[in-house]
């Protein structure tokens, strides 16, 4: 592969000012001289910006001429030794050649004329911007499960809620695979990373399969950051996703739809097919609309092509789905992180109310978590020591625990549940109570041990009798009294006016009994005697 710095490359800056001058309008140059009208209006408009006519440059060279306009592209030129993207262009269309072949043989011929290369990244976007300058067709872009182009719609739909009467917009995510059109939507009610990153893993679910890249646009959900030079910086969550697919993210050139034409053309179909199609229909929740996207979508997937045989399912059933890489499999799930948990004595860690086990040997160290959709995971220094399955949110108060996490004799014999237990009695007959309904409410007598020391740990705080009075409320109240509920008694003195009634009851009831025998008058014989 030929690769040095040529000048027939690049955009032929003088030659376009020269016709110009010449009075030729940008069409006919464009016809006559094989050039993209996109390249030549670039240089039209740089060059009003910038005040330069074709008399500004005839006595320099045309790659004077190019560096003038083009400062950027001329210095990452000469950084890194350039492709012959006509050559790339070429090959594409051979069987079996993908840019990352032609990359890879990019490289080997750097590195034997000991020149720069330039990443995978600028190589692709080095061509785009080849096929866009030249007006050709991509065939690399029509390649059957090489590529899928997403992003979000900029039509909307809503549901309107019941409880309110509200309006809630809802968004439309679309994907497309442009050899067979086949396409994808999803309604979401946000366009938040995790959201976005959730309609990637559907949409590769929904077509059995992934492709070598994804093309987005320049979405703060994905890239992060796109320079004009250097390596793209995707979002690191969307970054682990294509990794677990083995596809390449692809952010398309900043205001340049037509790197990912065939999804910005769905669009605007979808707008009609489905949008459009369900606009007098009123939903009343996400899985209603999500249902009726779903059928028309496929409608739209079924619907005959116009200017070519066939339909979008009928192409990508038939020529386009057994490119796609299988799919792994476990799908990629989102995941978030919680620093710094303590295992507890119990050998457990709390998160969201509920209890997850590690191992015992862990008991009092600082470990992570990684939660997601589906899991718990434990990690201690970076190594995972536990994993569980994750509670649903609106579980509270659950264990999960593994019986290898516990010791065969708990390894802290300063607290077992004997000598709690005798602690609880010490205080009284309530507390012990309280304290045996919190173990019997367990599975293993380990889970017991913080709730236990929390409640009989009251003692100190608000004295030993406080502590029995405030179990012997909880017990006429609650099944199985927690420190919660013996806190909240203590801190609001209900206590105290408990005991405070029980002495007046006390004092009433003895004092009917003192007057039920109290002897009358005639008793003593100061009655009537006659």
């Amino acid at each position: 592969m030929e690769g040095g710095h040529k000048i027939a490359s690049k955009i032929k800056v003088k030659l376009i000012l020269e016709l110009r001058a010449n009075h030729m309008s940008q069409r006919e140059i464009s016809r006559t001289r094989k050039m993209s009208q996109h390249s030549i209006g670039d240089v039209y408009q740089i060059a009003d910006q910038l005040n330069i006519t074709y008399e500004d440059v005839k006595n320099k060279s045309d790659e004077e001429v190019y560096r003038i306009f083009y400062p950027d592209k001329y210095a990452s030129e000469v950084l890194y030794k350039q492709p012959d993207y006509s050559y790339v262009h070429t090959e594409l269309k051979r069987t079996g050649v993908n840019l990352k072949l032609l990359w890879k043989e990019y490289m080997d011929v750097c590195k034997d004329e000991r020149m720069l290369s330039m990443g995978y990244t600028k190589f692709c976007e080095g061509y785009s911007e080849h096929v866009t300058q030249n007006s050709l067709t991509n065939h690399l872009v029509h390649k059957p499960g090489m590529v899928c182009e997403v992003d979000w719609s900029g039509s909307t739909m809503a549901i309107v809620s019941t409880d309110t009467g509200e309006i809630i917009k809802v968004y439309l995510f679309v994907a497309t695979l442009p050899y067979s059109q086949y396409s994808y939507v999803e309604p979401c009610l946000d366009m938040k990373q995790d959201t976005w990153i959730k309609c990637n893993i559907n949409m590769f679910e929904y077509f059995g399969g992934s492709t070598v890249r994804i093309t987005c646009d320049n979405l703060k959900v994905g890239v992060i950051s796109h320079p004009r030079e250097g390596d793209i910086i995707l979002n690191e969550k969307y970054e682990e996703f294509g990794n677990h697919y083995f596809t390449a993210i692809m952010p398309a050139g900043v205001r340049k739809p037509k790197h990912k034409p065939s999804v910005e053309g769905t669009v605007g179909k979808i707008a009609t097919a489905i949008i459009a199609k369900l606009r007098n229909q009123i939903f009343h929740n996400l899985n209603e609309l999500k249902t009726s996207v779903s059928e028309a979508l496929e409608l739209f997937n079924d619907a005959p092509f116009q200017k070519r045989e066939g339909s979008r399912t009928l192409v990508f059933k038939e020529a386009e789905q057994k490119y796609l890489h299988e799919l792994p499999k476990f799908p990629y799930e989102i995941a978030e992180w919680a620093y710094n948990h303590s295992v507890n004595i119990d050998c457990h860690i709390t998160y969201k109310t509920n209890r997850y086990s590690a191992p015992y040997k862990y008991v009092g160290k600082k470990i992570d978590l990684k939660i997601t959709e589906s899991l718990v995971e434990i990690y201690f220094k970076g190594e995972r020591i536990a994993s569980h399955t994750k509670f649903p949110n609106y579980t509270k108060y659950k264990w999960s625990t593994s019986d290898e996490h516990m010791p065969d004799q708990f390894n802290h014999p300063e607290w077992d549940d004997v000598r709690i237990k005798q602690w609880a009695y010490s205080i009284g007959k309530c507390t012990g109570e309280v304290i045996d309904r919190i173990f019997g409410s367990v599975h293993i007598k380990e889970q017991a041990y913080n709730s236990s020391l929390s409640v009989l740990k009251l003692s100190k705080s608000y004295s030993a009798e406080r502590l029995e009075i405030s179990c012997e409320i909880a017990l006429g109240r609650i099944r199985v009294p927690r420190y919660s509920h013996l806190k909240s008694i203590l801190s609001t003195n209900q206590d105290q006016l408990y005991l405070a009634k029980r002495a007046e009851s006390q004092s009433k009831v003895l004092n009917q009994s003192v007057q039920g025998y109290v002897r009358g008058a005639s008793y003593y014989g100061g009655g009537d005697k006659s």
